[in-house]
């Protein structure tokens, strides 16, 4: 969310930060709601001066036994009084009117993100790890699954409908191994706090995060007011909602482990066996909340973390950097991880890790005292995927498999296996 004020005094800037989005320009169209505020607040002010005057005047006049005038000002009064509700309600409509468009608008691009319009234009900032070489035609991940009789989607349907899986076995216990895997490495490792956050969040906390109002299809409502989150980015960035932190407590650094719910309703016909895209999944999050100076290399130092589990499991991948017009609704600047999956013969996106600015910050009114100065000032908040765990799922499958239809265990998660170094028909 935006504050109009630096929008007031910058209109050409974004408007032109707007265009690189592919949107067009709303500087003068938000200026005029914000006028529209201005002078229902002006409205109000003045008439609350002259209440005030008149309520003096009226002594006045009634000192100098001036019975007339001190009835017309009385009358004057009674007249401010009883519109006073009339003015009020338009000054909270204005600025309801200026709320609500502002929600609805991305975060602008930094200036060192690529130009482009989709993923098409996004750029490739690095790449680790070598594909391997098969001498048999490796399968995708549901084929090897279903071989191994681990990776039940019919049960699933019959029991949820399309975009469910049900794991069996060693398969349901590789999935929770690479959970547990992940969290141990981000905790003990990377510096983060394991949080075991509410799967359910109120309307105000995916408004905080900006699932809310825009994105409202793509989420599961589960009652009013309740919505199953998309992420744990949502609860775990809303840690910090309606406080003011001091600077010495910053950056505040997050994990959590947990199942997410996305309708996926824009993915009709995409991805529609496997696991690649479900309406349910397990995801490790992470999230940083830090000071605008710091956010950058906060966000750099995010997406290394997340490139340590995929070199700690052996998985070939390539860090690109999102384009302007690929970004997601929060972000200022994204990496997108893609990680190699043979049986598809290309990289698929497995983590995204974004720094937001204090675009969420205001949202949630979530503050930071700073060291040396007296007024508060908005925190930076950062999220990533660390990673999505049903997607290691998938790569682990893809590039592990071996001719015979079995899986070896990547070495960093034998432990977590109980020591079996291999998954079996």
């Amino acid at each position: 969310m935006f504050d109009i004020k630096s929008i007031r005094d910058n209109p050409q800037s974004f408007d032109a930060a707007r265009a690189r989005r592919g949107l067009a320009p709303l500087a003068a169209d938000l200026l005029a709601l914000d006028d529209r505020r201005r002078a229902a607040i002006g409205k109000l002010q003045a008439a609350q001066e002259r209440r005030n005057a008149a309520s003096k005047e009226i002594g006045l006049a009634m000192r100098d036994k001036d019975a007339a005038r001190a009835e017309a000002l009385k009358a004057e009064v009674a007249s401010l009084k009883e519109n006073w509700p009339a003015m009020e309600a338009e000054e909270r409509t204005a600025a309801q009117a200026l709320d609500t468009a502002l929600a609805k608008e991305p975060n602008l691009p930094l200036a060192d993100v690529p130009d482009g319009k989709d993923e098409n234009d996004n750029v490739e900032a690095r790449r680790w790890g070598e594909p391997r070489t098969f001498d048999f035609q490796p399968k995708e991940h549901f084929e090897i699954g279903e071989a191994l009789g681990l990776m039940d989607f019919e049960s699933a349907a019959k029991i949820s409908g399309a975009r469910f899986v049900v794991l069996k076995g060693k398969l349901a216990r590789l999935e929770r191994a690479l959970m547990q895997f992940m969290l141990d490495l981000h905790t003990d490792v990377n510096g983060y706090t394991e949080v075991d956050p509410p799967v359910l969040v109120r309307d105000e906390a995916m408004f905080g995060t900006a699932q809310l109002p825009k994105f409202r299809e793509d989420q599961f409502a589960a009652g009013e007011n309740f919505w199953l989150i998309p992420t744990a980015e949502v609860p775990l960035t809303n840690l910090a909602r309606e406080t003011i932190l001091d600077e010495q407590q910053l950056p505040l650094r997050y994990t959590a482990g947990t199942l997410c719910f996305r309708a996926e309703a824009g993915a009709a016909g995409r991805d529609t066996r496997g696991m690649i895209r479900q309406h349910q999944f397990a995801k490790v999050e992470m999230v940083s909340i830090t000071t605008p100076e710091q956010a950058l290399a906060e966000h750099e130092r995010m997406t290394g973390c997340a490139e340590e589990v995929l070199k700690r499991l052996g998985l070939p991948y390539r860090v690109m950097t999102l384009c302007a017009g690929d970004m997601g609704f929060a972000s200022q600047k994204t990496y997108d991880l893609e990680v190699w999956l043979p049986g598809q013969g290309r990289y698929r996106e497995i983590s995204s890790c974004s720094v937001c600015g204090d675009f969420q910050a205001r949202r949630m009114n979530a503050r930071y005292r700073p060291a040396e100065g007296k007024h508060p000032r908005y925190v930076a908040t950062l999220n990533g995927s660390g990673v999505a765990v049903g997607r290691a799922l998938v790569a682990v499958l893809e590039n592990y498999q071996n001719a015979d239809g079995s899986v070896t265990i990547p070495e960093a998660l034998r432990v977590y296996m109980g020591g079996a170094e291999k998954i079996t028909v």
